[in-house]
């Protein structure tokens, strides 16, 4: 069964913005009085970035003490270099909020080798979720972008990892100025409770066109249909423009 949509249009960034924190708040406090805690999975890249900023001023002290954060993707470098996903997510959100080291969950992308590292996050997110063989894990949220060629995570078009079914984690190459990746893949998109994307700019306006209305199932993105979950996208006027709503 192909999941509808559901599509927000937003004429100001900062509306954006406030929506998401309220629907942050609103998803983590359901999930925290249900089960304790509150699991979300965070992208990288310039969309979100204003988001996780008024984040980080959110007032919410003990709500920081349950919530559990983990990354959707990350490129195989440096934490310190300037394209890495926990680097800017430690600048804008990690370093300025009350939340527990242990509640932090990294790619470790630092250390060993590129499978090594997808399988220690692979291990982490196991033992977190308390996984047996063959399960993935169910985030309560996971935010996502778009990519003007369609990939979403770091999940390509024609990506080998599009096909993965059985690990949560897929590590692959790509060209030095795209860096190696380590990327959460799609069996564990499509188990989350809600995903969101986050799509600006008239340059997205195209790719979003297809993806919205199914013209190429082929796209990584229009392969994100949650099995049971919410998918909701919040996209500004200029992403817009070539819909029909």
């Amino acid at each position: 069964m192909v999941i509808s949509p559901k599509i927000l249009v937003f004429d100001h960034e900062d509306r954006m913005v406030e929506f998401m924190v309220r629907k942050w708040e609103e998803i983590g406090k359901k999930a925290i009085a249900e089960k304790g805690y509150f699991t979300v999975a965070l992208s990288g890249g310039k969309t979100p970035v204003r988001f996780y900023q008024k984040l980080a001023g959110w007032d919410g002290r003990p709500f920081w003490h349950r919530t559990h954060l983990f990354l959707v993707d990350e490129r195989f470098l440096s934490f310190d270099d300037q394209d890495s996903n926990y680097g800017m997510l430690r600048e804008t959100l990690f370093e300025k909020i009350p939340i527990p080291g242990g509640n932090i969950h990294p790619i470790p992308a630092e250390k060993g080798s590129l499978e090594i590292s997808a399988e220690e996050y692979e291990r982490d997110l196991k033992m977190f979720f308390k996984l047996s063989k063959g399960q993935h894990p169910v985030f309560d949220l996971i935010l996502l972008g778009v990519g003007e060629e369609g990939h979403t995570a770091s999940l390509f078009p024609g990506s080998e990892a599009l096909s993965e079914r059985i690990h949560s984690v897929a590590a692959f190459r790509l060209d030095e100025s795209r860096h190696h990746r380590i990327t959460l893949t799609l069996p564990v998109i499509n188990h989350g409770e809600h995903v969101i994307f986050f799509v600006r700019g008239k340059n997205k306006a195209p790719i979003l066109r297809k993806i919205i209305n199914r013209e190429d199932l082929s796209l990584p993105a229009s392969m994100v249909q949650p099995k049971s979950g919410n998918l909701l996208f919040l996209i500004d006027r200029e992403a817009s423009s070539q819909l029909s709503l």
